[in-house]
């Protein structure tokens, strides 16, 4: 058909009233005649009916509507250009290619319709289309001051539009964030700077949590009525839940979740009202909130990661068990996205930085996370750059205001429970435990003892659920909950302010630890543990001087427990392969015996003086007493490391030297060790000579 008479149909089209079974037929037409036309003015006159057709515009759906703008005009666009550069190289008197419009006069007319009879986010469909398909993935088919033009028109059509919310709207909002997911990547930083932070932040997260988005979360609420609990959870792969998470994966802005966070982050360094921030920030609290109580009410969320393969059927976990948890891990990755300026903001703005927001700010991050916990702590989830800098961050800035983190501690502390709680509280406790490791020294000794002490202690006690027989096979959580419990009591061992508190419960601990290795606790944490102890028992810690003979003691339980009851069976290698200290192979053998060995060489840097050469005697009798001799190695060469490496401070130094040359510790780790020299002397090498 003529392009010509193609137009007046396509025209005609627009007025009637809309038909699901001729809007492809419509859109394919229109996308036709933005190739064919050879007239700048019918480019005009068809871009501006286009926006205003009542076959298209009066039932749009959603965004997708949307997005087939935006890919219209980019397509259209590619062609043009292409058909540009494939004329220029045409024999003379040969017809043109497409409408043989230059790239240039197209953008041009197509931009002239852009008039008052459309709105101004249509604009920003239409611009950001012809913009990506003109200059993205390096094409460069405009001039520089066309390209700048252009996206300025980009920039200010996206400004108008968001900055007037009663022509707006909610679904205009949404196109806006969606054209400029698009065409940010294209945007000079010159003309990103335009961009009107104020407006597009609130944009952002609206189109991220709501219905074009993340849905509130309400798709839980969804898989939840579709569960049908029996001796395994029924969840069948073509239930009404499954088919919403589909369609919400499909949605535009959630298959865009990426450049749509990229967009906030820049929404939230950018918006020059510090409030617009807060606001956004109490979003993502309500809306994480709002996840967590939906997923802690779910069926699903009883289903423990240590039993999935028990519970659940293969059709499930084949399909929409995984899709579920990736999207789930999009809302995380989201969050968090956004979350990070946020709170690097903090540190840079005066006005979130003073003492009455910031705590505020920070408190509030750390309740975000906690909510999202459930994700994070599934399978090293928050291990990502902008979860630590956002986690680490916000305790930073909540240490430096201790009622903020008695606060904090008191509304977010774990109930006691007798029984084993679900997977999810499980996650809470276990952020509970790794918060309140960082906050001991903002704490005063009686909120620490209430807050930190008594629910670690609950975990490492004998009646824990933790290591009760309802807790069989152990929760995905449980050696992670053990070492997190272990590391919330030392961080207030290390305390000297809390010296109090240590004295007495130092023993209860120490047998703990004994108890919980190797089967709930690894190498590596046990001769941390054990180490950090022996620190606080020493010098210049007040316990030192209350309870002088408690370093020796320790010592001596443990070696009389590797010399009689340790088994000398090497542990598995992903039990023993992170060396707590030194520089042995990662893949040495270490039996428990060896561990306790190796945890009481790490402790004599931390003893007396005067006790120093008699217990070098004994770590190198323990050595020597180790069974096999790949791991008896792994001793002794430790022991001469903490001798050699510098370890040791003068003193003990000057009495490890006198133990090695004059009281038999030469012969005592089995002969020649290399030349023993002090940690930093200069060594001679057999090649050079004194010029002297």
């Amino acid at each position: 058909m003529p392009a010509d008479r193609l137009l007046n149909t396509v025209l005609r089209a627009y007025q009637d009233a809309p038909n699901p079974s001729q809007t492809d037929k419509i859109l394919g037409s229109t996308n036709a005649l933005l190739t064919s036309l050879n007239n700048p003015l019918n480019l005009s006159l068809l871009t501006s009916h286009f926006l205003t057709a009542r076959s298209i515009w009066q039932q749009p759906d959603g965004l997708r509507t949307c997005l087939r703008i935006i890919s219209i005009f980019n397509t259209a666009a590619i062609h043009v250009r292409r058909n540009e550069l494939d004329n220029a190289n045409l024999p003379r008197g040969q017809p043109p290619t497409g409408s043989g419009v230059p790239a240039e006069d197209w953008a041009r007319a197509v931009a002239k319709g852009l008039d008052d009879r459309s709105s101004r986010w249509q604009h920003t469909l239409v611009l950001a289309g012809i913009l990506m398909g003109m200059e993205g993935e390096e094409r460069r088919s405009l001039s520089w001051s066309l390209r700048s033009t252009l996206e300025q028109a980009v920039v200010m059509a996206a400004n108008l539009a968001l900055e007037d919310n009663s022509r707006t709207g909610a679904l205009g909002k949404g196109a806006v964030v969606l054209a400029l997911t698009y065409a940010f990547p294209l945007l000079s930083n010159a003309n990103k700077t335009l961009l009107s932070g104020n407006a597009l932040l609130p944009a952002v997260v609206e189109a991220m949590l709501g219905e074009e988005g993340l849905q509130n979360g309400e798709f839980i609420r969804a898989v939840e009525l579709d569960i049908t609990p029996a001796g395994s959870f029924g969840w069948p792969a073509d239930s009404p839940s499954v088919h919403r998470i589909q369609q919400l994966e499909s949605r535009p802005l959630a298959q865009n979740m990426g450049p749509l966070s990229l967009l906030g982050v820049f929404a939230v360094q950018h918006a020059r009202n510090s409030n617009t921030v807060l606001r956004v920030q109490d979003e993502l609290l309500s809306f994480t909130a709002g996840v967590l109580e939906k997923w802690e009410n779910c069926a699903l969320s009883l289903v423990d990661l240590s039993v999935e393969s028990a519970k659940l059927s293969p059709e499930i976990l084949q399909g929409p068990w995984p899709m579920l948890w990736q999207l789930l891990k999009k809302i995380m990755f989201s969050v968090v996205a956004v979350l990070q300026p946020i709170v690097g903001r903090c540190l840079l703005d005066p006005r979130l930085r003073n003492d009455n927001v910031a705590p505020t700010l920070a408190t509030k991050t750390l309740h975000i996370l906690r909510n999202l916990s459930f994700i994070s702590s599934r399978q090293g989830g928050n291990s990502f750059q902008a979860y630590t800098f956002t986690y680490l961050t916000s305790l930073d800035i909540l240490t430096r205001y201790p009622d903020a983190c008695a606060r904090f501690l008191q509304e977010t502390l774990p109930p006691p429970t007798g029984t084993v709680p679900p997977p999810a509280h499980q996650a809470l406790s276990l952020f509970y435990l790794n918060t309140a490791e960082h906050l001991p020294l903002s704490l005063p000794t009686p909120s620490a003892e209430a807050l930190i002490i008594a629910p670690a202690t609950a975990n490492l006690s004998p009646t824990s659920w933790l290591t009760s027989p309802a807790n069989t096979p152990p929760s995905a959580l449980t050696l992670e909950l053990f070492e997190s419990s272990h590391a919330a009591l030392l961080s207030v061992f290390s305390c000297p302010q809390h010296s109090a508190l240590t004295a007495p419960l130092v023993p209860f601990y120490i047998d703990t630890l004994l108890s919980s290795f190797p089967a709930r606790i690894s190498p590596r944490q046990f001769r941390l543990a054990f180490r950090t102890v022996m620190q606080v028992a020493s010098p210049p810690y007040p316990i030192s001087v209350t309870h002088p003979e408690l370093s020796e003691t320790l010592l001596e339980m443990l070696r009389f427990r590797a010399l009689e009851g340790a088994s000398t069976v090497p542990l598995p290698s992903d039990a023993s392969s992170s060396p707590a200290a030194g520089n042995q192979p990662a893949t040495e053998p270490v039996s428990e015996q060896t561990a306790l060995v190796l945890a009481l060489i790490d402790a004599l840097p931390y003893l007396p003086v005067h006790l120093l050469d008699e217990w070098l005697s004994r770590a190198a009798e323990a050595s020597s007493a180790i069974a096999g001799p790949r791991m008896r190695d792994v001793a002794r060469r430790r022991l001469w490391e903490a001798l050699a490496s510098g370890e040791l401070d003068v003193d003990r130094a000057v009495a490890g030297v006198a133990w090695w040359g004059t009281r038999g510790g030469r012969d005592m780790l089995g002969g020649d060790q290399g030349e023993p020299l002090m940690s930093g002397a200069l060594v001679q090498s057999e090649k050079e000579s004194s010029r002297l």
